[in-house]
């Protein structure tokens, strides 16, 4: 019975619970200083720069909004070399901004605890990923966040249609600054991003076969955090995850996994829209099974707080000194715009990754949160050791070091495993959103790997 009734949860809950946002709750805080209990805007968490870019030029106007950031210390060497990270959010329809101001950006929103007052205000973010790279971040797919779409007829309903309005994002973007064209290029970000950078990697691959030397993209590698990438695969570990943390027990976990394998039955019959209710009902269960704030930290007493970023950009100041059209209601995900994906949430991109690591396009970078119940380190693994590539199995082989961002005798950081292009990293005493949970500790990886460095260069601890 118990089985019957968590197949009749509603699909937009499984969405819902897709929505990666991230925490700028501590684990462990103190009141706000009153002096701090503003809501200023640094410049530095002013956009070096930032506006629209059309994603049908001369067809209509519909455009994706983007914020740039000039690296804080460029590494050594001449700035038309400086790597450019382009962090894409999940959702699948938030807001990049919530990477920007929950995880990775130079400063991170939080609230104030100042007497009556329930305010946001910034403060500096050690472990910003634009210390030595440049970061552009965009509101991907339009009707997200800042992205204006003009017609709801042009949002994308697919992978392809995403790829297709990223490239003319990307591309748009190297020709308003053509001195970026050489930069490499590494695409990034978490969760339902799992599908759309591999989708926009490939697709840069095929348009790159097409077109002249001056006209591409310098791609030179994808990351992807907890990522949702193949969810056929990945939808059937939650029940030994949680069992295997001690949430559930044996009978639990039987009932779990046979409303997995009705979703994974589903995926077989290309019934998507069916399959990813099967899929919310497996998540709604287990959520009814073990009392968890969120599954995406089983540590947590709160979710995460995705609403801060919504109410930082309530301030038209805020909104315009980001370079965004003031007049558009901010909301760090949409509605609108998840629902024209239902469709796509259960089909695979993993052929895309595998297209990548087999014409040797780049490199790839696969990063999980250990406290992650749902789309963490066993639902990386699941899905990574079923590819179609000839270095998995040496891959599977390879030794699973341990990473130390301060050096040897400091405190345990994760762990890194790598074979030729691909690497994947657990980060410790991390959940759904390790780039804001090890914010020192991600920044540490993003530059370790594009560089080449330490365990991610091949080279000992």
């Amino acid at each position: 019975m118990a089985m019957a009734a968590a197949l009749q949860v509603s699909f937009s809950h499984f969405i819902i619970l897709l929505i990666f946002t991230s925490s700028l709750i501590t684990r462990s805080s103190t009141a706000t200083p009153p002096s701090e209990c503003r809501l200023n805007f640094p410049d530095q968490a002013v956009p070096t720069k930032s506006g629209y870019i059309p994603v049908n030029p001369g067809r209509s106007n519909s455009a994706m909004f983007y914020a740039y950031y000039k690296a804080q210390h460029p590494h050594p060497g001449p700035s038309s070399q400086t790597p450019i990270l382009i962090w894409l959010q999940g959702g699948p329809a938030c807001s990049s901004m919530l990477g920007n101001f929950f995880e990775i950006g130079p400063y991170r929103v939080s609230q104030c605890h100042d007497g009556n007052r329930n305010d946001v205000f910034l403060k500096p973010n050690p472990g910003t990923w634009n210390r030595i790279f440049d970061l552009l971040f965009l509101d991907n797919p339009i009707g997200s966040g800042f992205s204006v779409a003009s017609d709801p007829a042009e949002i994308p309903r697919d992978q392809d249609a995403v790829a297709k309005h990223l490239y003319a994002a990307i591309t748009g973007f190297l020709e308003l600054y053509p001195a970026f064209r050489s930069r490499q290029i590494y695409i990034t970000g978490e969760s339902y991003a799992g599908k759309f950078i591999p989708s926009i990697g490939y697709y840069i691959v095929k348009q790159n076969e097409q077109q002249p030397a001056s006209k591409r993209v310098n791609l030179k590698g994808i990351a992807i955090g907890n990522g949702l990438t193949d969810p056929v695969t990945q939808v059937t570990t939650p029940a030994s995850t949680a069992y295997n943390v001690g949430l559930i027990n044996e009978r639990q976990r039987s009932e779990l996994e046979q409303v997995q394998s009705a979703a994974v039955k589903l995926v077989g019959m290309k019934k998507w829209v069916q399959a990813a209710n099967a899929a919310t009902s497996g998540v709604s269960l287990m959520m009814n099974m073990t009392g968890l704030a969120t599954d995406y930290d089983f540590t947590r007493k709160r979710p995460y707080e995705q609403y801060l970023v919504t109410r930082l950009f309530r301030s038209k100041d805020a909104k315009r000194k980001m370079g965004a059209n003031a007049s558009i209601e901010f909301n760090v995900c949409s509605t609108k715009v998840r629902a024209m994906l239902n469709g796509d949430v259960m089909q695979s991109v993993k052929s895309k990754v595998e297209e990548l690591l087999v014409k040797k396009v780049g490199k790839v970078l696969l990063f999980s949160g250990n406290l992650d119940i749902r789309l963490g380190v066993a639902s990386n693994e699941a899905w990574i050791r079923t590819m179609n590539w000839d270095g998995i199995e040496n891959y599977m082989k390879a030794e699973k070091n341990i990473w130390r961002v301060k050096g040897k005798g400091s405190e345990l950081s994760g762990y890194v495993q790598k074979y030729e292009s691909l690497t994947s990293v657990v980060l410790m005493e991390a959940g759904h959103m390790a780039t804001a949970d090890q914010t020192v500790n991600s920044q540490a990886m993003i530059e370790d790997w594009v560089l080449d460095k330490g365990l991610f260069g091949n080279k000992s601890e």
